[in-house]
């Protein structure tokens, strides 16, 4: 017969085994009779057998005069009892809501006025959300995006999603500029992804050293992890920030040297390649093999055949001998 508001059924479970009906939807045999009982003013309890739906849902009651017959409810009356109470949850409803609004007005106007300033740091927890919150800002960018993006086991994943949210933005003719290590340099995935972007509109440089992940949208927006899985993130609204982060990046990038250019960072003339000169410099600033991979993007057994190699060109026998090696050989005169 009818279906209730949350879907159920208010039949007997014999009617519902034998001719179940929702309150809401009138089934076909029970419309027709319940039909010819409003046109004839009663109807046969012969007749209505094959729909007891109509007497469970009391559409049909029987007629005072002839216990043979029954009479129909007229269609209006039916009607309000089924929608009164619908209409009281809905009234008890629209109190609440009324209520809820009363009860948040004294801070809707604080809240317009954070809002308004638009100097907010919001803390993303979660790769979804953090993801989510990317990419609607990189699908308002207009202009730029500066990206600083060091090397790890993480960031090869992120390569394909990477490129999923960097296209979009250089076909709408954004600008992009990303910071790698040198280590880049050495890597087939990250010179694969670049050589699919890279044009008038995306440049790429490497500098020796990347302290953390950074992502700056149009000068407004700036997105910074605060943990090393890259699960929970800032983003910094706050226009002085932003201003800060940019000059950070500003400050890397003109150090940098573009990813094409890489025969500066083959052999130097002391035979000391640029990665292992880097290595050199941490080195002696008593940085663990551990530490000096993680600053420079590899691995540390890539870090430590580096060691090896430089001890091996600077003739050390020994961790302490190298330290006092590198710094006798001059190579770190270069970075004075």
């Amino acid at each position: 017969m009818f279906r209730t508001l949350g879907g159920g059924d208010l039949g007997t479970n014999r009617d519902k085994a034998t001719h179940p009906h929702a309150v809401t939807e009138m089934c076909e045999e029970g419309g027709r009779l319940y039909a010819d009982a409003l046109r004839a003013g009663r109807i046969a309890r012969t007749e209505v057998e094959s729909a007891p739906c109509l007497l469970e849902f009391a559409l049909l009651h029987p007629d005072p005069d002839d216990s043979e017959w029954l009479r129909p409810l007229p269609a209006p009356v039916a009607l309000a009892q089924r929608l009164s109470p619908l209409e009281r949850e809905i009234a008890e409803r629209r109190r609440l809501s009324i209520q809820l609004a009363d009860t948040f007005e004294p801070f809707m106007m604080l809240s317009s006025r954070m809002a308004a300033t638009a100097d907010s740091i919001t803390v993303l927890e979660g790769g979804e959300r953090i993801n989510a919150a990317l990419n609607l800002a990189t699908t308002q960018c207009q202009t730029e995006v500066l990206t600083v993006q060091p090397s790890d086991r993480l960031s090869e994943k992120n390569l394909l999603r990477g490129l999923e949210r960097d296209r979009p933005l250089i076909e709408r003719g954004v600008r992009i500029r990303t910071l790698y290590q040198h280590t880049a340099r050495y890597n087939p995935e990250k010179l694969a992804y670049v050589a699919q972007l890279a044009n008038g509109k995306a440049e790429y440089r490497t500098v020796d050293e990347l302290v953390e992940r950074l992502i700056i949208c149009d000068e407004t927006v700036a997105f910074i992890p605060t943990r090393d899985d890259q699960q929970v993130a800032l983003e910094v609204r706050q226009p002085g920030l932003v201003r800060y982060l940019i000059k950070v990046f500003e400050f890397m990038w003109d150090r940098a040297v573009p990813l094409s250019a890489g025969g500066r960072y083959e052999t130097a003339p002391d035979g000391i390649t640029e990665i292992q000169h880097s290595i050199a410099k941490l080195l002696v600033e008593g940085h663990v093999d551990e530490a000096i991979a993680r600053r420079l993007g590899m691995n540390v057994r890539t870090c430590r055949a580096h060691i090896a190699k430089l001890a091996q060109a600077l003739g050390s026998g020994s961790r302490a001998q190298l330290g006092y090696l590198i710094a006798q050989s001059g190579m770190l005169d270069r970075d004075r």
